[in-house]
This record gives C-alpha cells, structure tokens and sequence, in this order.
C-alpha cells in the first residue's frame, strides 16, 4: 500500500485519512505499521487492540480523543496491570507536558482546574507536586467527583498513605504516611496549626489561604483544636495585634520580601531566596520594598543586616 494516508513531517509522520489525523509515529515505518491496522479495522477507533504483536515485539496501543498512540514496545509480552498503567499514564499527560492535564503552577503552588458544564472549577491547591498528580489522578480515575475521596486513600504511583480533607469542593492533601495506621485527630490538629500559622504571618502556606478566616469552623467540624507547643493562637489576639494586622496588609512581594528576611538577613541572602521572582530592576525592586518595609515599622536595619522589629 506504500505511504497511501501517510504524511510525513520534519521528524514525525501522520496518519490522515479525509479531514481526521488518525496517529502520529515518529518513524515512517511505525505509521506504516498502524495504518495496515486501521485499514484492516475499517478505521473504526472502538476495534484498536491494546497490544499487537509485530515481529518479535508486543506494541501496546491506546485510543485518545479520537486518536492512536504507541505507547511502549516489548520484547515480552505485559501483563495486564503493566498495560493499565500505562495508558492511565498517558491519558493523565498525552501531550508530554511538564505537569500534565488539568495542573498548573503559579509561584510555588500547584493548581488542579477543569471545565464542567463550561465553568472553569478549582478542586485544589498544593505545595508539593506529588500531592497535585495525586489528587488529579484520582479525580480523573473517579470521573472528577470529589465525594469518592475517604479520609484516608492509597497512592499507587508513590505506595504511601494519603489523609484527604475535602472541604467546600476543593481537596486538602493533609500529609503522607507509610501505612494506613494514621491517627486522623493529630493530623487534623497540625493541618489547623499549618493554617493558623499561615494566618497569623509565622510561615507561607499559599496553598492554604482560602482556610485562613475558617479556623474556628474547622475546629468545630474536626471536633480537634489548632494547638502548637510555641505558639498560642487566639482570635482576640488577632484583634489587637496591629502589628499582625500590618503584615496581612502586605502586597504579595512585599509578604515575600518579610518572609525571605527569616529572623535576620542581609539584602544578598534576600535577593537569592528571592532569585526566582527575578525581573527588570530586580535589586532595585527588593530595595524599595525593603524601604517600605522599615517605613512600616516591620524591620529594622542594623549594620548590614535587616532585622524582624
């Protein structure tokens, strides 16, 4: 049949037939090979095999938005959980993507969103990749329905634990664990102090700012009390400490400028745990915030150092 339905591009070749782009190889005899097979199918996607023997090789195969992919060539023959695992791999990122579908990243966090219904939906936020993929995987593995989630569900793709809040449609990865034997109430408490210390300026949880005012209410929910060993947290406190006050007010560069200082720094160890915000006027930029900082009265300058006031 030579290269009839055969397109062949810089370093790839396409199966076209009419209108419709059936495959991309990136040999010519790899598109060959699958179009005889689409051809002895009649072109019907729903007849594609899983796996095709060709030669001494076994060519797992799978079928995405209307589309053949070659997934793997073996010399044995994969069993069936090997096979599974690959085409839930490639359907969660069949375009080879950093992150893959439906994961983005802004600064340091890592945001799950899909179009239902045409309305886009956040169903999370993390500081950990691992965490992201995870919640995505299950989600796309449950036809994107948040109430599947228990407390505590297994992740194949790292073999650990994972305690999973859901709360308002979105989904809090609380931490992971080796085992299933995970004391639910401790993990609550310290999932409560990650928030309240976010609250309250005393570390950077991003991820987590949407719970920030909710914390009497998870109290209640959890039936658990956001409790540190160091730290006392108090919502009259809140109220009266204008110095707290004055840090939630922060433009977001300038939050991260106080946050770089840890309890003291000078302006070359602020700009290198800053290095990824990097621009135009980059020094600059931290200098005049570093200004508005002292102006604020949230540190001081002694010697070379910026200091937390």
């Amino acid at each position: 049949m030579s290269e009839k339905y055969i397109r062949k591009n810089k370093k790839s070749c396409s199966i076209v037939k009419g209108s419709h782009t059936f495959a991309r190889t990136n040999s010519l005899e790899d598109a060959m090979i699958i179009r005889d097979l689409l051809v002895d199918i009649d072109w019907n996607l729903e007849e594609v095999p899983q796996s095709i023997k060709i030669d001494e090789e076994y060519w797992i195969l799978t079928v995405y938005e209307e589309k053949v992919y070659l997934l793997a060539k073996y010399r044995q023959k994969p069993d069936e959980d090997t096979i599974e695992k690959l085409v839930k791999k490639h359907q969660r990122n069949p375009n080879n993507s950093r992150y893959g579908l439906n994961i983005s990243r802004i600064m340091d966090t890592y945001i799950i969103t899909k179009q239902i219904a045409g309305e886009g939906h956040v169903f999370g936020m993390y500081d950990s990749l691992k965490d992201a993929e995870f919640v995505r995987n299950f989600l796309m593995d449950h036809q994107w329905n948040v109430n599947e989630f228990g407390e505590i569900e297994y992740d194949e793709e790292t073999e650990t634990y994972r305690a999973v809040l859901v709360i308002d449609d979105c989904v809090y990865v609380l931490d992971s664990f080796d085992d299933s034997d995970i004391d639910l109430e401790k993990t609550y408490e310290e999932f409560l102090v990650k928030i309240s210390k976010h609250k309250y300026g005393l570390a950077n949880y991003p991820h987590l700012d949407r719970l920030k005012n909710r914390i009497s209410e998870l109290e209640e929910e959890l039936n658990v009390k956001a409790t540190d060993d160091v730290w006392i947290f108090s919502e009259g406190i809140e109220e009266e400490d204008a110095l707290t006050d004055i840090i939630f007010t922060l433009a977001p560069f300038e939050k991260s400028v106080y946050d770089a200082i840890g309890s003291r720094a000078t302006a070359d160890e602020i700009k290198r745990k800053l290095i990824r915000f990097k621009t135009k006027n980059f020094d600059e930029k931290i200098g005049r915030n570093l200004d508005v900082l002292i102006e604020k009265g949230l540190i001081k300058k002694a010697g070379e150092h910026y200091i937390k006031c």
